[in-house]
């Protein structure tokens, strides 16, 4: 891992939804140089689903070496986030870097993003981080070395990144264009203004919700240590002459002379079979193989072919305990080689399986055919299906997400 240098000491970090995940990990990191933290985030109480309070990661900071002032910060409310700042310019006399950290996240197709779902994406990703840079700005174009670092992805324009969940690309490529412009700005002023974003999953409580637990998405990502480390890089840089930036973390420590990224792994075992992140580029020729080219057709198909085979196999291995620990209800919208419909029911009794729509699913899932059964087979991962646009989710995502744990359940019995 990056090794501190102190280059920090005595600046002063104002770090949106700094109480959990990233932004905490980036503020620990610069506490341990001496840095002063300005914790600016909404939860001042305990959250009974969500670990930390402004408060607890002030202790946390302080602990490492730094001193922290938390703050109830609501990115959308322009009077809560002035407030902070004046209060951190009286506390440590300006500012010196803006971490635009907090982010919303629903990944809903059109038709299921209800508007006040799009209204908090916007408000938080776009509007917040546009906000929160301008009131900060004036104390930034005062520091020596002044920073503002999004944590936000690539503009990508390849259409898988938007056509799964275009309200949520929009907001986040909001931040990012937030860095696009401003980087220009204020060139000439000296202050730098990057994006970071990270290669692969990361453990968040969004991360965890997305795979449906803890430890499944453990598995499949890395220590928020790894982010962390990009930022302190990025951040100890001339601002002068780093600017405009839209870095990967791993690319950015590769440039820190750190090549092995195996310890920033949760679970050694499977760094190899981490979850990718959005919006890092598809090679062209996987997107039209994928995504453009139609399957050609098959004689197999409906019971007999491998999609019908993969349901027999589920049915034979059905059970209460099954249906006790997923109770959930899945459709199946199957195009390709082996076009149809299937439902799978592991809310009702002994659980069961069929051919044709269900009426009450908790979870829909399409997919091409080939995908479904390389997926039951071990060879694509749920979560990197839905995460590449392989597999498109409408409904209960949380639940849908439950499917690798189901399918590993149901494949050892085989």
């Amino acid at each position: 891992m990056l090794n501190n240098t102190g280059k920090l000491a005595g600046k002063t970090l104002f770090i949106t939804g700094a109480s959990r995940g990233i932004g905490k990990a980036i503020a620990l990191k610069a506490a341990k140089d001496g840095a002063n933290i300005v914790v600016a985030a909404k939860t001042a109480d305990p959250h009974p689903k969500l670990p930390g309070t402004i408060y607890s990661a002030a202790k946390e900071i302080e602990a490492a070496g730094g001193k922290a002032l938390p703050c109830v910060v609501d990115v959308r409310d322009e009077s809560s986030i002035a407030n902070a700042v004046n209060d951190a310019v009286k506390a440590f006399g300006g500012i010196d870097i803006l971490i635009n950290n907090a982010s919303a996240i629903s990944l809903t197709p059109t038709q299921h993003t209800d508007m006040k779902r799009y209204d908090l994406m916007h408000g938080i990703n776009t509007r917040g981080t546009f906000l929160v840079s301008k009131l900060c700005l004036p104390y930034l174009l005062k520091s020596k070395n002044a920073h503002i670092l999004n944590i936000s992805p690539p503009l990508n324009m390849n259409p898988i990144w938007f056509k799964n969940h275009v309200a949520y690309t929009m907001a986040k490529y909001g931040m990012s264009m937030c860095v696009l412009g401003m980087a220009e700005e204020f060139r000439g002023d000296k202050v730098a203004v990057n994006a970071l974003w990270p290669r692969t999953a990361i453990l968040t409580a969004a991360m965890e919700m997305l795979a449906g637990g803890q430890s499944e998405a453990a598995r499949m990502s890395r220590k928020p240590d790894i982010m962390a480390d990009a930022a302190y890089a990025i951040l100890t840089r001339d601002s002068g002459s780093f600017t405009g930036n839209f870095a990967i973390d791993d690319e950015v420590l590769a440039a820190e002379g750190i090549t092995n990224m195996d310890s920033y792994a949760i679970d050694p075992s499977n760094k190899d079979n981490l979850m990718p992140d959005f919006f890092l580029d598809v090679p062209p020729e996987t997107i039209i193989k994928e995504h453009i080219q139609k399957p050609a057709a098959a004689s197999a198909g409906g019971a007999g072919g491998e999609v019908g085979k993969v349901f027999k196999a589920i049915e034979a291995n059905l059970s209460e305990e099954l249906v006790a620990k997923v109770n959930a209800i899945y459709q199946f919208n199957v195009s390709g080689a082996e076009e149809g419909q299937w439902f799978l029911d592991l809310k009702t009794g002994k659980g069961s399986v069929g051919q044709g729509p269900s009426t009450n699913a908790d979870a829909t899932l399409s997919m091409n055919s080939k995908h479904f059964a390389d997926m039951f087979a071990g060879k694509l991962k749920p979560a990197g299906a839905f995460m590449t646009g392989k597999l498109k989710i409408s409904g209960n995502i949380q639940k849908a997400m439950k499917l690798e744990k189901l399918m590993g359940h149901l494949k050892a019995k085989m």
